[in-house]
């Protein structure tokens, strides 16, 4: 796909993706690289995949570091951001990408707090580093964003509402983002085709995926909705701070869209 960005309109820019190592995240740190951003690409235990990431941006004649975090551990967390500010002394864009949940073996309440905690103790800890003017943006799904009106799968449910936990507990914070000089959008997205959530959901749920796409007409692939993301740094804040990217009508139904 063409990057959705003009070449050099984020030259001088210092970026932040968590989650990046692969899949969405991955995609959207390419394309803000490719458009002159100084790239933080994240992960938690996938370093090789974070590396062959920034590797494939400095082939490019891009700027790009990586760096290990588990969000949910603020000692690594600060020692991340700790980095960033060493290599690029402040942060103009954070993209809130990372997320789970369905992951096996973790603690009954991870989905919370690696959707909530984590990301409400990331901005906390990004603060610092935000420059005036900078953006932040919070990755989510249609599944969690309209949980509270739309049913979603049961084995996603639990997810779905973690997520939602944590747009709310972030979008409460957007007025003293603003005071601050710094947007916030929120991006939400359909069933990403190609992700590991939709991998998890059809294992879990075998047909979800034809399902879904029969009734949206067309589901986004990663890196559609990379690009879509990318563009959510850069663009005009939409109307409640949301950026919808994919069918809404089977989950907005008769009430309103909400931000």
């Amino acid at each position: 796909m063409i990057n959705p960005l003009a070449a050099g309109s984020l030259d001088g820019k210092r970026v932040l993706v968590t989650g990046s190592s692969r899949g969405v995240g991955a995609a959207t740190v390419g394309y803000l690289a490719a458009a002159g951003a100084s790239v933080a690409i994240n992960f938690r235990n996938k370093e090789a995949r974070a590396i062959k990431v920034a590797d494939a941006i400095r082939a490019q004649g891009g700027t790009a570091i990586t760096v290990g975090a588990d969000l949910t551990n603020a000692q690594s967390v600060a020692a991340m951001f700790d980095t960033i500010r060493s290599e690029f002394g402040s942060l103009d864009i954070l993209v809130m990408n990372a997320s789970g949940g369905m992951e096996s073996g973790m603690a009954e309440d991870y989905a919370m707090q690696l959707n909530r905690d984590a990301q409400t103790n990331l901005l906390a800890a990004a603060r610092s580093l935000l420059a005036p003017g900078g953006r932040v943006v919070f990755v989510t799904s249609h599944q969690a964003h309209f949980v509270e009106t739309t049913v979603t799968m049961a084995e996603y449910e639990p997810v779905a509402r973690s997520k939602r936990a944590g747009e709310d507990a972030l979008r409460a914070l957007i007025p003293e983002l603003a005071e601050s000089g710094i947007g916030f959008v929120v991006v939400s997205g359909d069933i990403i085709e190609g992700t590991v959530t939709a991998v998890l959901l059809e294992r879990a749920s075998p047909g979800t995926m034809n399902a879904r796409k029969d009734a949206a007409g067309r589901l986004y692939n990663v890196s559609e909705f990379g690009a879509e993301v990318a563009l959510a740094a850069v663009e005009a804040i939409p109307e409640n701070n949301t950026r919808y990217v994919g069918d809404i009508a089977d989950y907005v139904g008769e009430a309103a869209v909400q931000g």
